[in-house]
């Protein structure tokens, strides 16, 4: 018996379809460009294009089958994790530096988490893939991260 309705669980786990995160991103990504941060910008970009070049290859090679669907195959990882984590952080890590407070993180989080609850509540993915999703997007963000940082000193200084 489940607790949470679907319709809930879905729009959730939609949180992390490429139509509703990568938009967020590339406006984050046009307005870090039109704030002159164009490395910070193209690492968010780069950082986005891995996720299918990651989870793809390792979905074919696993072949995991899902929850709710024993016959299907192509589970682990988590796209709409990966997508959601890496759309929502690498945003947040654009529009940090222009914000007195340190909001965007703290709701890329919660998005992510989110998607990541409605995919598992949903019978759509194992926990495991979730946490998959999540340890294999976090170099690239570090990537992120570390472009961000350098191209907000090189403004300031």
């Amino acid at each position: 018996m489940r607790t949470v309705p679907d319709a809930v669980t879905e729009r959730l786990a939609d949180l992390g379809n490429v139509p509703v995160a990568l938009p967020v991103l590339v406006l984050a990504m046009a307005y870090a460009v039109r704030r002159g941060h164009r490395l910070a910008a193209l690492a968010a970009g780069a950082a986005m294009a891995l996720v299918p070049a990651l989870v793809v290859p390792l979905k074919e090679w696993t072949a995991r089958p899902g929850p709710l669907e024993p016959w299907a195959a192509g589970y682990y990882p988590s796209g709409h994790t990966a997508t959601a984590l890496t759309a929502y952080t690498a945003a947040a890590l654009l529009l940090s530096p222009y914000t007195r407070r340190r909001w965007p993180l703290p709701v890329a989080a919660a998005l992510t988490a989110l998607t990541a609850a409605g995919l598992v509540l949903r019978g759509f993915h194992w926990p495991l893939d979730v946490l998959a999703s999540l340890l294999m997007c976090t170099p690239p963000l570090l990537g992120v991260r570390w472009a961000a940082g350098r191209s907000a000193r090189r403004r300031s200084g």
